[in-house]
């Protein structure tokens, strides 16, 4: 299906998927830690396993939130949005990064 909508693009359907999802790949996360009575947003970096899980998650997530006939079809308009960089789930990594960078000041609690 990413084949037919993307005939413009030289890309095999693969390429154009990984692409797509290391578009929606995150770096870092926030985890949320309590030090002397107050809560901490902490940036963490993310292990390499937990960045592929954690952005087809957020594919799959958003895919299921979108409009349409088929998962099949909702999933397609889901990667080809993150190939070109926009839909839920790049959107997603952005405010990860987004608030990551707002909390680097607390970075020293991570442990």
């Amino acid at each position: 299906m990413v084949g037919e909508k993307m005939k413009d693009s030289d890309k095999a359907p693969l390429d154009i998927w990984r692409k797509a999802l290391e578009n929606v790949t995150p770096q870092v996360e926030v985890k949320s830690r309590r030090i002397g009575g107050a809560n901490f947003q902490v940036p963490t970096e993310l292990r390499p396993e937990r960045k592929i899980s954690v952005s087809m998650k957020n594919m799959i997530s958003f895919a299921r939130k979108r409009s349409g006939h088929s998962m099949a079809e909702k999933l397609c308009a889901e990667i080809v949005a993150a190939y070109n960089n926009e839909g839920g789930a790049f959107k997603r990594k952005e405010d990860m990064h987004r608030m990551a960078e707002a909390n680097k000041a607390f970075a020293h609690f991570r442990f």
